[in-house]
């Protein structure tokens, strides 16, 4: 392993503390609260805020499990569903965010599916009033060579797109000028170049559009 590697997980672990601290910490308030509180309608919402964190403790971890981990289990084929209902569990959380869904099939190669992940959560994060993610993805066998092909649409009345996030998806990003944030999006360069396929994105105010090709190994 090199040190850019290192460096790379490190910071995708970073990320994922980062991410996991806000719902966590509601989960201690929440015990602190019930501790201390008698009044049998506090302690009822105090039951709800903690059922609350949970599931997006949960959510969140099921997501970053797949889209930076292992994941193991899946073997080398992923359910679409199970993207899908990762994706839909982090906009139901978000509660501004409408996702529209158009999938080819029923399941795509792990990689692709990790791709479509990370793509979807640039996606929501860019969404910082709100709006729509349409997801599309399918697995395309017409051609020479099998390939997914995945295309994620941000739209909304204020898209924020990072541009240090478009130089990491481009590889255009130094190593030392990475962190927690851009990431993601740097592993995602590399398992594309690796895969030997391609990611491009278009940014503009009111839209966000990312796609990729990925050649399915033999």
């Amino acid at each position: 392993m090199t040190s850019d590697s290192l460096e790379l997980a490190s910071l995708l672990c970073s990320r994922l503390c980062h991410d996991m601290l806000s719902p966590v910490g509601a989960l201690t308030n929440g015990l602190e609260l019930l501790a201390e509180e008698k009044d049998p309608e506090m302690r009822q919402k105090c039951f709800e805020l903690l059922e609350q964190s949970a599931r997006i403790s949960a959510d969140k971890l099921r997501f970053f499990r797949l889209a930076f981990g292992a994941a193991g289990g899946f073997g080398d084929m992923v359910p679409l569903a199970e993207a899908r209902q990762l994706i839909d569990a982090l906009v139901g959380n978000n509660g501004r965010i409408q996702a529209n869904w158009a999938l080819a099939g029923d399941s795509l190669p792990k990689p692709a599916v990790k791709t479509l992940l990370n793509l979807a959560l640039i996606g929501i994060e860019a969404l910082v009033r709100g709006g729509t993610l349409d997801i599309a993805a399918e697995l395309r066998t017409d051609g020479a060579k099998p390939s997914s092909e995945i295309v994620i649409r941000a739209t909304g009345a204020r898209v924020v797109f990072d541009r240090t996030i478009g130089l990491a998806l481009e590889g255009q990003l130094p190593a030392e000028e990475l962190s927690s944030r851009t990431a993601p999006a740097a592993m995602l360069r590399g398992l594309v170049d690796m895969l030997g396929g391609t990611l491009q994105y278009h940014a503009a105010p009111e839209a966000l559009v990312m796609g990729a090709m990925l050649p399915v190994a033999a």
